[in-house]
Order: structure tokens, then sequence, then C-alpha cells
């Protein structure tokens, strides 16, 4: 069978549950008696086993089923969740995502056969077994009742403490041990069988082998489960006398001296497994009220699984082409024959624009989706740079629901990275300094995202040591960037920018974390290539706030269309403060600048035509100018223009990689009569 077909499913599905089993080893390390959490990673290191075995890809198969060996243990109450066991199996997870990226770009897992992880994970296994052994012999003088004595059944404290509840209520705790046929064909099917019948009512809380390995078939012809019923033998003798391929059915009831018996006796036996419930979420309700139910009580909810559907990128982008010719035919057919008063004409004009609107909306949705996926990273990140730079740092995240458009979710990932790891290495204090300052030993990094608008809003955030001014204006001076003259005009907010410039860093040393000369010009640049801006605010000795304001989506707009000299511009709308008029008097120069008094305030004017290098202007009032206010953060720039158009929906087309470094120029528009409208990029004006 050629598996290629499934190369792509088998990838996506992969890092899907990749970012899962990550999210819960985080939660594992501080929860390490999260019975569910366990559970939950374990499921994923077995789904992952599965698929990987199926596609041929051994590595994977392999590592995926030591994990589930060590889970396994943990699970069954031999071993505990460490800080140890969890960093081994954090680095299997880092080699799981090493060998999904590579058959990603290569096709193959590559060379490393992880035999390293494989031996750390056996010698953890290992360890704990001998020490078990050890425990055993100190308690091999305490005697098995017969009904144990072929079994290799045990139970940790957790279903003990169950069994008990449940026999204090009157509920009835058989042990049944199914011996198959020798001629069964499909073990696990027939177990499948068995145990999907009890479960019709009853509950089984512990299996040996374990559910998973009777699923696997991994197991000799017969198997052990214990439930908690309110049925009696007989009635549970008559369920199961039905089924076909079984040799025989032992079952006992079990009483609160055989519970002790195997409970005090649990270390003596090897390859036992775990309290197996049927849904986690009544299991992690049992585990807090230390009740059992039974299977005609009330059952437990099934989590909700969001049902999505996977849709190449490329077809979306060819949607989103075919929704802005459709757009472009719009804006033609409102240009064509103005004059023309046929109802017919308005009418399918109207109902045109209701369908290209309606269907903007659609795709833009399609395109949208959660920046939770960019956010998932930065837990792991953040654990791994607070060990490295022996720092204690809690990471707050909120707005994970935040919309945005795919396109930003490919790009917006490193500048984050840089960000954060800025705010650690730089901007969180050692311990020692943190608590000499009065502030809590452990620093905290905020990373948030809100809409606002037609735009969505990041921010980091740190508590830390803030951004030194006098610092950055010497670095700068020293560095050639600004001269000493230029600082005594500057203000603290134009100061803190010019650590986006190229080249800048105020790092003392450079680091494997940040302070390699690079600075933040590359999350600048990366930025503003999205249409956004990215800006600092600090205090000294508080912390540090680094702003991103994105647009919500990439190829289509409101504008602003303007005509400078004899050609048409588009301005887009977000940036846009205000529209107004002044006084060509008013108009003073000031060190070669025009500036105008506007508001009580001091407006710097820019004349697009000098910028674009137009034609010759053609404003035929002399007596005023019209201005665009332009905005970028906090700072405002008048842009004066010939005449204005209006306001129209555009869509946005790229220049190409020739024309695309045309200063002051981000991009082109298609206008209804067939010309080209350039796209002004007001962000340059800063």
């Amino acid at each position: 069978m050629d598996m290629n077909q499934y190369i792509e499913i088998f990838i996506e599905e992969s890092k899907e549950h990749l970012q899962n089993m990550n999210s819960k080893l985080l939660y594992l390390e501080d929860n390490p008696d999260d019975i569910s959490t366990l559970n939950e990673i374990f499921r994923v290191a077995h789904t992952l086993k599965g698929m990987s075995a199926t596609m041929g890809f051994n590595n994977t198969s392999h590592l995926t089923h030591e994990m589930e060996n060590v889970l396994d243990h943990i699970r069954n109450g031999n071993m505990n969740a460490t800080t140890e066991i969890v960093d081994v199996l954090f680095e299997c997870f880092d080699k799981l995502e090493n060998y999904i990226n590579n058959i990603e770009t290569e096709g193959t897992e590559g060379e490393d056969s992880a035999s390293e992880l494989i031996k750390k994970l056996a010698s953890l296994k290992n360890a704990d077994e001998d020490s078990t052994k050890g425990e055993a012999l100190k308690k091999s003088e305490n005697s098995i009742d017969d009904k144990f004595e072929n079994s290799t059944i045990k139970f940790n404290e957790y279903v003990s403490n169950m069994i008990t509840t449940a026999l204090k209520d009157g509920l009835k705790v058989p042990l049944i041990k199914i011996t198959l046929d020798d001629s069964c064909m499909l073990k696990s099917a027939r177990a499948y069988i068995i145990i999907s019948t009890l479960e019709k009512f009853s509950d089984i809380i512990q299996s040996s082998p374990s559910i998973e390995e009777i699923e696997d078939e991994n197991f000799g012809s017969y198997f052990e489960l214990v439930l908690v019923t309110k049925h009696d033998k007989e009635f549970l003798q008559k369920e199961l006398d039905g089924i076909s391929e079984v040799k025989s059915i032992e079952i006992d009831l079990l009483s609160n001296e055989d519970i002790n018996v195997v409970t005090e006796n649990s270390d003596i036996k090897k390859n036992d497994t775990v309290a197996k419930v049927h849904n986690d979420k009544k299991q992690e309700n049992e585990q807090q009220k230390n009740k059992p139910k039974e299977s005609k009580e009330v059952q437990a909810k099934k989590p909700k699984i969001s049902k999505t559907v996977r849709v190449d990128i490329d077809r979306l982008d060819n949607l989103m082409n075919l929704v802005s010719e459709l757009i472009i035919i719009k804006t033609r057919l409102e240009d064509t024959d103005s004059n023309n008063e046929r109802q017919d004409t308005g009418e399918a004009i109207e109902y045109l624009e209701r369908i290209t609107t309606n269907l903007h909306d659609a795709v833009m949705k399609v395109r949208m989706v959660p920046i939770e996926r960019v956010f998932n990273r930065f837990p792991r990140m953040v654990r791994d740079l607070s060990k490295e730079l022996g720092k204690d740092i809690n990471l707050i995240m909120s707005g994970e629901e935040t919309e945005v458009d795919r396109t930003v979710i490919d790009e917006i990932g490193d500048p984050l990275i840089h960000l954060i790891r800025n705010s650690i290495d730089h901007g969180i204090e050692e311990i020692d300094k943190r608590i000499e300052n009065g502030k809590s030993k452990t620093g905290t990094v905020k990373l948030s995202a809100y809409p606002d608008g037609n735009n969505v809003v990041i921010e980091v955030e740190d508590d830390g040591s803030g951004i030194d001014i006098e610092k950055v204006k010497n670095k700068a001076i020293a560095n050639g960037v600004i001269t000493s003259k230029d600082t005594q005009l500057m203000d603290d907010k134009e100061v803190i920018q010019l650590l986006f410039s190229p080249g800048f860093s105020t790092a003392d040393k450079i680091s494997d974390i940040s302070g390699r000369g690079v600075g933040l010009d590359v999350v600048k640049t990366k930025i503003e290539s999205l249409g956004g801006i990215v800006e600092a605010d600090t205090s000294l000795g508080k912390g540090t706030k680094f702003v991103i304001r994105l647009p919500l989506t990439l190829a289509i707009i409101q504008a602003l269309l303007v005509v400078v000299g004899s050609e048409k511009y588009a301005i887009p709308l977000n940036s846009i403060k205000e529209i107004t008029t002044v006084k060509k008097t008013d108009i003073r120069k000031v060190q070669k600048n025009e500036v105008v008094l506007y508001r009580g305030s001091t407006l710097p004017i820019l004349r697009l035509s000098e910028i674009l290098k137009a034609s010759e202007t053609n404003n035929d009032n002399d007596e005023d100018e019209v201005v665009v206010i332009v905005k970028k953060g906090d700072k405002d720039a008048g842009l004066i223009i010939d005449k204005l158009i209006g306001q129209q929906e555009i869509v946005i087309k790229s220049l190409g990689k020739y024309l695309g470094s045309i200063p002051s120029i981000s991009g082109a528009t298609v206008l209804g009569n067939g010309s080209i409208a350039l796209i002004v990029d007001t962000n340059s004006f800063f």
C-alpha cells in the first residue's frame, strides 16, 4: 500500500498530538499526582506509536513505546513523576518533534534512533523495579489469599480506597479472570466484546494487563478485570456465558480483607496495571471525591471535541483572489455609466455588493485562526530559559482565543520569541537582586492579545528592571546612531525607539539567549512587513512593555483615495487620524522642516508630491492645503495632498520582488476603471 497519500494527514495530526503532549507535560511538572494528566500523556504517546508504526516510522514508534512503559509505571503508582523523569520526557518530546519536522521536510525521520534516550527511559524503569524487588523481599512473610495466588492484579492506595468506599456503599467488587480458547484468532477483538459487555452495567477500575495492552493484543491466553457494580456473580456469569471462544470465566467477589492482602503485597508482582476508568472526566471527579460510581448512576459527559476541517492554504489563497476580483468588478460596475438611472442596474450592483461583502467576511473567517497556535510554544521555552539562567519566571498568558489572519500566525512567532527572550534575559533581574529591590523572587512575563477595531494588539510585559534611558543614549552615541546634540531634543519614547535601530544592543555581554548585537531591528522589520507597528514603554525599576499592533487581514482593507499631482494614491484608513485643511500662511519652517501649530501642538508637515516625486501639484486653492493627518503609535504627521476622492475598499496587490523595495510604497491596487493606484506606506514617514 502506498502510504505517501496519508503523509500530510499524519504530519498534521502528529503536530496536534505533540502540542497537547507539551502542554500536559508542563502541567504534570507542577501537578505530579494528577492521574488524568498522566492518562492524557499516555494516550498521546500510545496514539503516536500506532500512527508512526502504521506509516513505517520506526524511530518514533520505538521511542513512544518506551515512553509508554515509563508512564505506565507512574500511573501504576510504582514511580513518582519527579523533575528528573519529566526532564527526560521533555527530551523525548523534543526528539519526537525533530522526527516529525524531518518527516515534513525530508520525508524521513533521519538517522538518529534515539538510542540514548531509550536507555535513559529503560534505566528509570529498571531502577524502580530493582527497588520494588527489595521492598518485596521484606514483605514476603505475608500470606496471599488463594484467589490471588496466580493473579497479577494489585491495587495502589487510590484503587484500594475506591474499592473500600464501594463496599461500604453496598456495591460489589468482583475480580474476573477470563481465559480465551487456544484457537481464538483475534484475541483483542474477543476481549473488546467482553469489556464492552461488562461496561454496560459496571465500571472497570483495574485491568491486568492494561486496557491499552489488551487492545494491542499484548497478552497471553487470559486477562483479569476488577469491576464496581451492583450485580451479583450469577448475573455477571449469565451475561458473559453467551460470548464465544472463551475457555473459562472465574469470578470472585472481593472483601476488605482481600483488598488489604493485595495492597500489602502490591510490590511483589511486575507487569500489573493501573486503575482504568472508562471516562477520564469521571475518573478525575472520583479522585477528588474518593467515591466510586456504578455504571447505572449518572454517566460522566464525554469531553467536547471541536470539529475542524483542514484546508490547503493554497486553496484559500485562490478563493481570496476570486473574492478580490469580485470586489474589483463591483467597483467597476459602480464607476460605469454613472448617469444611468435604470433601476435594475442599481439593484444588481446592490446585490453584488451584498454578496461580495458576505463572501469576504466568510473567507476571512476561514483564514482566521486563534493566536493560541503561536502562544502554545512559549510556556516550554520559558521553562527551559528559567532553568538555563537560574531565574524563577512565571509566564501569564491571556487572550489566546484572539483570532488573526493565518499569514500573521506563520510570521509572528519569531518576533515574539525574540521579545520574550529579551524580557527574561535583559528585563528580569537575578533572584538575589530582585529580593534586594523588594520584589518577589519570581519574575513575571505577561503575554496577552486582544482585538482593537480592525487591529490585533499583542503585548509582552515584564516586571523587571526596565530600560535605562541614559544607558541607551550613551550606547547610541558610542555607536554613531545619534549625536549628543540630538539627545537633547529627544524625549524618552524617542530614545527607546533607538532600540529598534539596526545592530543596536545594550547588552554588556553576548549570551546564547540574546545580546548578539542584532538588537530589536529584526522584530521591527518583521512586524512592519506585516503592516503593523511595534512600540516600547518602560519604567526604570518596574518593567517594560512591548506593544505590537497588527492588521486583522493583509488582503482587503479600507483606504482613502487621494490625488497627488496627476496620480491617484491609496492611504490605509487604519493609519489615518483625521482630515483637515490648514492655511498656507500658517505653515512654518523649523530647522528646514515644515510644521504647523495644530490644536495646541506642533504637527510636522510632509508634502506627498515631494516624497513620491509626483508631477507638479494642481491645487487651485491658494489659501488652504488639504492635510491628511496620519499616525504611528502616539506620533502624528500631516500629509499635504491635492485632492480627496473618498473612502473605498481596496484589494492589496504585491509589487513583486523587483519593485517591492520602493520607498514609501507598500503595494498597489486596481481601481474600478482598471487603472493602478499605489498604496502609501505611512509608517515609513516616521
